[in-house]
């Protein structure tokens, strides 16, 4: 017959504690809001230290109030990204608002770190993307519709209706990271005369544009 495996007392209280010191470091270990005071490393911002972490870090007010559409796009972006939002901080989301007055465009951009989805809260837009064959994915959305930009690849929404549109977007990414390519042109220092060599576009015009972008060069 087998005999019974004896537990003594001294092991049983340290697979106790043993226990609750790894439940406890597993807790710690759910969340990691910004700590914006830090040092912003490779990875991204320090987490906070436990003590200082409270239910504010998970609240996000900024995307109840419309953006100023008073710009060159006639658009605004409202973001809660982990600069704006500690509690994101290392979950791989984020979101947010979009606001686009009749005739204004979110123009043609990219997020090198995330995959992005669309509501359309009010409004009737036309959104798309262009994949790495260069075909154009392009569909008129109506109050209600989702369209998924998948990771990487350049997209545009365009309110060509004579109301706002109203969007808010989620990503798989707390950084998403965003990089306009009429900014990225026309609004720094890459020479002109580059520009025009390796778009096709007339020098004037490309000064011109820098003139509207603030860009020099």
């Amino acid at each position: 017959m087998m005999k019974k495996m004896m537990i003594s007392p001294v092991s049983f209280i340290l697979s106790f504690l043993l226990i609750i010191f790894f439940s406890s470091h597993a807790a710690a270990q759910d969340f990691w809001p910004s700590d914006y005071s830090a040092p912003q490393g490779p990875a991204g911002y320090s987490s906070k230290k436990s003590g200082n972490i409270t239910v504010d870090d998970f609240v996000f007010s900024g995307l109840g109030v419309a953006g100023n559409t008073s710009n060159v796009f006639k658009a605004a972006v409202t973001p809660a990204f982990v600069q704006q939002f500690p509690g994101v901080n290392g979950l791989g989301v984020s979101l947010v608002r979009a606001d686009i007055a009749p005739g204004g465009v979110i123009p043609l951009h990219a997020h090198p770190r995330a995959t992005e989805i669309i509501l359309l809260v009010e409004g009737t837009v036309v959104a798309g993307f262009i994949s790495t064959a260069n075909d154009p994915y392009i569909k008129t959305l109506k109050k209600g519709d989702i369209m998924v930009f998948p990771k990487g690849l350049l997209h545009f929404i365009v309110n060509s209706a004579p109301s706002n549109a109203l969007i808010f977007a989620s990503f798989s990414s707390d950084n998403p990271g965003a990089q306009i390519l009429d900014n990225a042109l026309f609004a720094k220092n890459f020479p002109s005369e580059l520009i025009a060599a390796s778009t096709l576009l007339d020098v004037a015009e490309v000064k011109r544009l820098k003139g509207v972008f603030g860009g020099s060069g």
